[in-house]
């Protein structure tokens, strides 16, 4: 299934929090705007299928988001961001609803919480 709703995170120095989900995080910039050189930056990222908003626009929506991004394996993802100096406050662990969960929190303080769900068979679709 296509992903149908795109979730929209405030930044205040794309030239911060870019190299953070790019380099970091492992997304890839799809496409980037500016109405001209010096004005703020509203782009489209996607990692594995997920595809999130940033913008450095004031009036699109407040800093201190948060995301929650079903992954196949929270485990490999923590190793992958650790690897590329990623702090993350928290190691992943199993939740009581029975998935095994982490957050990382970018440089604006929006919180992406990764999980992986402990009931479904990774190698399927579910």
């Amino acid at each position: 299934m296509n992903q149908t709703v795109i979730p929209q995170l405030r930044i205040t120095s794309a030239s911060i929090s870019l190299p953070f989900y790019i380099d970091g995080l492992g997304f890839a910039v799809d496409w980037k705007h500016q109405f001209e050189p010096g004005f703020p930056v509203f782009a489209q990222i996607t990692r594995a299928g997920q595809t999130l908003f940033l913008t450095e626009h004031t009036g699109d929506c407040q800093v201190g988001g948060a995301v929650y991004l079903l992954v196949p394996d929270v485990d490999d993802c923590y190793q992958q961001f650790t690897r590329r100096g990623i702090a993350t406050p928290e190691q992943p662990q199993v939740t009581p609803w029975d998935t095994r969960e982490m957050v990382v929190v970018d440089p604006d303080g929006n919180r992406l919480r990764f999980a992986s769900d402990l009931n479904t068979d990774p190698n399927t679709d579910a």
